[in-house]
């Protein structure tokens, strides 16, 4: 299973992590597990928990108290089929957004590598 840190969350979600913080010591059922060293280990799940309520709260401006209240009706109230579902395409697409970041770095460490590679040559065969 994959689990993001707080600063993967904060680059995934665009959401700076004093504001996550704050979310986990206001929101209850925000719980993020800790590492050894004491540091956030978010699930897929959470994230697309936090991702939700980020739409609720920010994109939609309906406020941190409202959002909670509306997430909290989905988690106990929804049908239950659609919300494993949709809670599984959720999952799926930060999954997806966690694959494609990690494939922008290698892509941006492999162009940075042959582009010196190339500059080397370029240098070498001039003289």
């Amino acid at each position: 299973m994959a689990y993001l840190s707080i600063g993967q969350l904060e680059k995934l979600l665009s959401v700076p992590a004093s504001t996550l913080r704050f979310w986990e010591k206001t929101v209850p059922f925000l719980t993020p597990s800790r590492s050894r060293s004491g540091r956030r280990t978010y699930s897929l799940s959470e994230a697309a928990l936090i991702a939700r309520l980020k739409h609720l709260a920010l994109d939609r401006k309906l406020g941190l108290h409202r959002a909670q209240r509306i997430l909290e009706f989905e988690l106990l109230y929804e049908d239950q089929d659609f919300r494993a579902r949709a809670k599984a395409l959720r999952d799926e697409m930060l999954l997806l957004m966690v694959e494609s970041e990690r494939w922008r770095q290698e892509y941006t460490r492999v162009s940075s590598v042959l582009k010196i590679s190339g500059e080397e040559q370029f240098d070498g065969s001039a003289h």
